[in-house]
């Protein structure tokens, strides 16, 4: 069967790209090929099912910075598509947005349903073919055209989008047409801790200051306290900028803890001097400190060697001195990660150097155009994957259409 355009991956870059060609080209004959029965999946869970459209950043350059592969390329194409101009996309389809007080934009439906049904509807629509159970065995070009052999049969096309994810099968078959791929690691992780100090604290939530001990990597911004160790922005964050790195490690390592963020442990512990002969009869323990959580603040007074029936009084030089160094410079053994959520976002995909990013095309091969994780793309926490992937597939159309 022949076509214009083939996209390969039924996910949300597929589907955006489809229905901008499809909105001013329409004449052209589409389809969206998906190797599994259901479409759109990743986009379902996303948001924990509400769907993290995108993040309210609305200059381009401080956008960029929240990706720790494709900071640089991402700069140009964010000035010609990005935050709201994906807000302004819905709008016209009338879907209703709401940004919360975090920058996270999601349907004001609260559900992903509502960005599935409009993308299925706007598919219908433009008379998109979504072709479902497809596996792609191979393509290749074929004098001007690309050839692509899937379970279901063949297709021929002019152009075709890759837009699968991080799909081993597809990146191999892409390494057999001389692109380089960089293997794919977690992005976005939650850091496993047995550490007695936090075990018996689900729930507990502090802003804070983390660094990965022995290298450069540190990130500030709620902490989590989980049963299997931390989670929270502050930690997804470092797991996002440090993939490389901690996967390097075996996601064995050791952090570094400041629960007051910006305060060192020389201001902390004159501090706590000063608290000393302010509440000389009262107990450590009773009352907490620096408006810590109550279980934290106990937790690391009893991990400084200092009794629960203990008085300010009491203390001494060495008790006082270990318990800042507690509160500003903890030191946690982390062994091993978790999954955030169902959420499985990774870093690897194509390499950069070989996408023109004006046009989100190979540079190895003509009509041959990418959007999406299949790049060497990922970001932090917050809707900025999906807006590399808007971003991407947008630029990706104009250019399929005006090629």
């Amino acid at each position: 069967m022949n076509y214009d355009l083939i996209i390969v991956g039924g996910g949300a870059a597929g589907f955006f790209t489809a229905i901008n060609v499809a909105e001013n080209a329409p004449k052209l004959k589409i389809a969206i090929l998906e190797r599994s029965k259901e479409v759109l999946s990743k986009v379902r869970i996303s948001g924990g099912g509400r769907c993290n459209v995108t993040h309210a950043e609305f200059i381009p350059n401080e956008l960029s910075k929240n990706y720790p592969r494709g900071e640089k390329e991402l700069r140009g194409p964010f000035h010609t598509f990005m935050t709201g101009d994906t807000m302004e996309w819905f709008d016209r389809r009338g879907i209703e947005l709401k940004i919360e007080d975090d920058g996270r934009v999601f349907p004001a439906s609260d559900s992903s349903a509502t960005i599935i049904n409009c993308f299925l509807s706007e598919a219908k629509r433009y008379g998109i073919e979504v072709l479902k159970n497809h596996a792609v065995k191979s393509f290749c070009p074929k004098n001007t055209y690309w050839n692509i052999q899937t379970s279901q049969g063949e297709f021929i096309t002019k152009k075709l989008m890759i837009a699968t994810g991080s799909n081993p099968k597809i990146w191999k078959q892409l390494e057999g047409l001389e692109h380089r791929t960089i293997a794919a690691v977690p992005s976005l992780f939650t850091f496993n801790s047995k550490d007695p100090r936090i075990v018996n604290l689900p729930g507990v939530v502090v802003n804070a200051t983390v660094k990965v001990a022995g290298s450069k990597l540190s990130s500030k911004g709620p902490l989590l306290i989980t049963h299997w160790g931390m989670s929270g922005p502050a930690i997804l964050k470092l797991s996002a900028w440090g993939a490389i790195e901690l996967e390097e490690r075996a996601y064995t390592f050791e952090i570094i803890v400041n629960w007051l963020k910006e305060y060192s442990q020389q201001e902390i512990f004159e501090e706590l001097i000063v608290l000393k002969n302010q509440y000389s009869k009262q107990q450590l323990y009773t009352y907490t400190q620096f408006d810590l959580p109550k279980r934290l603040w106990q937790s690391l007074v009893l991990a400084s060697g200092i009794k629960n029936n203990t008085r300010w009084a009491d203390t001494n030089k060495v008790q006082l001195r270990t318990l800042s160094e507690e509160l500003t410079q903890g030191k946690f053994q982390i062994k091993g990660k978790s999954t955030f959520k169902e959420e499985f976002v990774t870093a690897g995909g194509v390499d950069l150097k070989e996408i023109n990013f004006k046009t989100f095309e190979s540079k190895k091969h003509q009509n041959l155009y990418f959007a999406g994780e299949v790049l060497n793309i990922d970001a932090i926490t917050g809707g900025f994957n999906f807006q590399n992937a808007w971003t991407g597939a947008f630029i990706a159309a104009q250019a399929i259409i005006s090629g």
